[in-house]
């Protein structure tokens, strides 16, 4: 028997031992679809109907009116008013709202005069992300207002404004023209459940045989290391290229992410990825002393620093530097960014050579860490 006939042993032992125990095979197949669907819906950039309560101290038609933009979009959502500012601090302590705006007595004088007339948008900063949209959507809802106001104020005038120069930005947005966080999140969140279910399983699987004293008849059966390694991970690459089949479907039908780039590349990407993810499973297995002690520590391993450290959520860039180079070790880091790249930007092995490189290179060291780990342990 060939090095190649032994592996295909190890591989069908390793199913038949997945058939025999439904439950995981369920787990390992449903799991991920599970996965997708709780974090595409439950992560979320996009700010929307922000509560806001309104204080009218003008009570005048044209104080109305303003207000009434703020209604007008989706981005705030007026929810009643409010007798004066002292009630701002329990509006926020009692979560009402996270913006209030405070229309002055004398709007309306202020505005038919052509002066300035003075708004106050207050908002509740212990959300930071809502703040800072709260904030930039009302200074860019204030800044069109008062156009139109010094549009009308210089027609009453007898002014044409049409021939004055000015600036007229159009801005365009790339690869995600609505900017739907889902969009954004999906492609990395692919790369994020894989590692967990490969990390997780392979540590496990593992750990159970060695639990089970049946990873001794295979030390004594003719099956090289590396050949019991390969064979073990063969049956889990499989079943992660058909979760990652599942989940890649999830995502382009039901949340409509495109696919523009390189499906090769995607493939390589992901088989380099399952591997180094397998690879860290095994290695898992060989420190952990328990099943429970596994199983936390490639939770540690996967699902943190895939969430964290690979810029699934938050640009690389805005994390320490000290970080950065942490996120190195994680190979969703690298998988992240290809997978990204080629569903969002139409990227190629021409763009993504640098990281498709490194996970290479990560996983090579990765398996042959996982195999020379492996013996020492069986031998002991």
């Amino acid at each position: 028997m060939n090095g190649l006939d032994r592996i295909m042993a190890i591989v069908v032992k390793e199913f038949r031992h997945l058939l025999r125990d439904p439950r995981v095979l369920a787990t390992v197949l449903l799991l991920p679809i599970a996965q997708m669907l709780l974090f595409a819906y439950a992560i979320s950039f996009d700010v929307r109907n922000v509560p806001t309560i309104v204080i009218d101290q003008d009570q005048t038609p044209a104080s109305r009116a303003y207000v009434q933009t703020y209604s007008a979009g989706g981005f705030f959502q007026v929810r009643g008013d409010a007798a004066g500012i002292g009630d701002v601090d329990g509006i926020f302590r009692r979560g009402e709202a996270s913006v209030v705006v405070v229309v002055p007595a004398g709007f309306e004088r202020a505005i038919t005069s052509g002066a300035k007339a003075d708004v106050d948008v207050i908002v509740d900063g212990s959300d930071p992300n809502a703040a800072r949209m709260g904030q930039a959507y009302a200074l860019a809802l204030n800044r069109l207002y008062g156009q139109q106001v010094a549009a009308v104020w210089a027609e009453k005038q007898g002014l044409d404004l049409s021939a004055a120069g000015g600036l007229d930005p159009r801005v365009r947005t790339w690869f995600n023209p609505d900017r739907q966080s889902s969009i954004f999140l999906i492609p990395g969140l692919v790369a994020v459940i894989l590692m967990i279910v490969c990390v997780q399983q392979t540590a496990v699987t593992v750990v159970r045989e060695r639990d089970l004293h049946t990873a001794e008849q295979m030390v004594v059966s003719p099956v090289t290391h590396t050949e019991l390694i390969v064979g073990k991970l063969l049956p889990w690459t499989i079943l992660a290229f058909f979760d990652m089949g599942m989940v890649v479907a999830v995502g382009m039908l039901v949340f409509g992410v495109p696919l523009r780039g390189s499906v090769v590349l995607l493939l390589v990407a992901s088989l380099l990825f399952v591997f180094a993810s397998l690879a860290m499973g095994v290695i898992v297995s060989t420190i952990a002393p328990s099943m429970e002690t596994a199983n936390v520590m490639a939770l540690m391993l996967a699902f943190l620093p895939g969430l964290l450290l690979s810029g699934l959520a938050f640009p690389l860039e805005s994390i320490p530097v000290v970080l950065q180079w942490v996120s190195s070790v994680f190979p969703a880091r690298y998988m992240v960014d290809i997978s990204r790249g080629v569903f969002l930007k139409g990227a190629g092995f021409s763009d993504e050579w640098p990281q498709l490189g490194s996970l290479a290179l990560y996983t090579v060291v990765a398996l042959f860490l996982a195999v020379r780990l492996y013996a020492r342990k069986v031998r002991t």
